[in-house]
Formats: C-alpha cells, sequence, structure tokens
C-alpha cells in the first residue's frame, strides 16, 4: 500500500447479489479514486473466496477480472485457496494470495479503511 488513504473492500458474503454489488460498488470506487487521492485494493474472503472458482458467478468473476485489468489489486486468503485446490487459478487471473491474518494487519499498519461486504 503505498498511497497514505487506502479504501479495502473485504468481499465475504456468498450471496450471489451481495457478489455482484461488491464488483459493482469496487469499479465505481475505482472510477474516482485516483482524483481523490485514494488507493483502492479488494480482498476476497471466506463464500466469498469460494465464488472466485464457481463457474456459475460469471458476473461476479467478470466484474473481478476487470477490477484486475484496471490494475486494482485484488488479493485471497492462500490458506483457504488452498483448502479449495483454487491457488493455481487464482494466481493465473492475477489475485495475489496471502493469508487473511497477515491481510488485515497489513491493513490495520496502512491504517487503511476497510468496508466489510
Amino acid at each position: 500500500m503505498t498511497s497514505s488513504r487506502t479504501t479495502v473492500l473485504n468481499v465475504v458474503s456468498g450471496d450471489p447479489d451481495g457478489l455482484i454489488g461488491a464488483v459493482t460498488v469496487a469499479g465505481r470506487i475505482a472510477d474516482v479514486a485516483p482524483e481523490r487521492g485514494v488507493r483502492l485494493e479488494v480482498f476476497v474472503f471466506a463464500a466469498a473466496q469460494r465464488a472466485l472458482s464457481d463457474p456459475r458467478r460469471t458476473t461476479f468473476n467478470a466484474g473481478i477480472d476487470g477490477l484486475l485489468q484496471r490494475g486494482i489489486p485484488v488479493s485471497a486468503c492462500s490458506n483457504f485457496a488452498r483448502k479449495l485446490s483454487a491457488m493455481d487459478a487464482l494466481l493465473a487471473r492475477g489475485i495475489t494470495l496471502e493469508p487473511a491474518r497477515d491481510a488485515y494487519i497489513r491493513f490495520t499498519l496502512a491504517r487503511a479503511t476497510v468496508i466489510s461486504l
């Protein structure tokens, strides 16, 4: 995290509408964040992380891939990815993997604003 102001969207809900809402709001924040001096990051965990490997969640996954294409960092829990046998697939998409505990401590040390969806 290089900016002094960072917003992290912590996407945890696996509810289909919640997943679509999360990528929609992430895209909208990304539209204005640079001009306002804010860096955006997305962390996907729990039920939402399971959706990263679910072929039925096409809108959510297209939204995540779109964020990555725009240069928005997207990360997920490495331990859960390992449990789901999804590490290689997530890394191939450009999703960074790290233990959730390390991500949350990193957000705290960076004094990021974390919004859980």
